[in-house]
């Protein structure tokens, strides 16, 4: 199974209409939204193309492919605008013999991990800062943010298959990347 994972929209149709342009590209069989959908939130500068009613739209749109979970700066009156459920904390899938604990990462995260067994996939958002990594044979994954990177990354999402993980440039780059054993 293919994975492509978007995370930290907050607003931006202009960098949402890229990650979708590449799903079409990546041909995912699913598309996994690690939350903050359509606020920028209070310490995030207003991202390029900020729109959240086009951001809705445009996920509206493909709502039968895609599945969502809550991020930190979204509310109630977002799953209003949303044709798909994004009010969960967190979403688990088993795909290829291996649990996926998805989540935004202000609940859970890398550095308090639900319990998970060996060989589990652990994927959040929340920071913007891609990570490709295993600590103590859980591999955590961060796919960093489509709209707002931090410590200078570029823009990504991150493609999980049977055979790894790696989070993307919008330029077609590998930014990180872990091979799953």
């Amino acid at each position: 199974m293919k994975l492509m994972f978007i995370s930290d929209i907050h607003g931006s149709r202009h960098w949402l209409e890229k990650a979708l342009a590449k799903a079409d590209e990546e041909r995912p069989d699913r598309l996994v939204f690690l939350g903050d959908f359509l606020y920028h939130g209070p310490r995030n500068p207003l991202p390029e193309g900020y729109d959240p009613q086009g951001v809705a739209k445009l996920l509206n749109e493909r709502s039968a492919e895609l599945l969502g979970l809550r991020g930190n700066c979204d509310a109630e009156v977002d799953q209003m605008l949303l044709a798909f459920p994004m009010m969960g904390d967190d979403i688990q899938l088993w795909a290829d013999g291996r649990r996926i604990f998805a989540t935004h990462g202000h609940v859970f995260g890398m550095e308090a991990l639900p319990p998970l067994n060996a060989g589990d996939i652990f994927i959040q958002g929340h920071t913007h800062v891609p990570v490709a990594d295993i600590r103590e044979g859980i591999y955590v994954l961060n796919p960093g943010s489509i709209s707002l990177p931090k410590e200078n990354y570029l823009n990504s999402y991150g493609i999980l298959e049977p055979s790894g993980f790696a989070v993307k440039g919008f330029d077609g780059s590998v930014i990180k990347s872990i091979a799953f054993q």
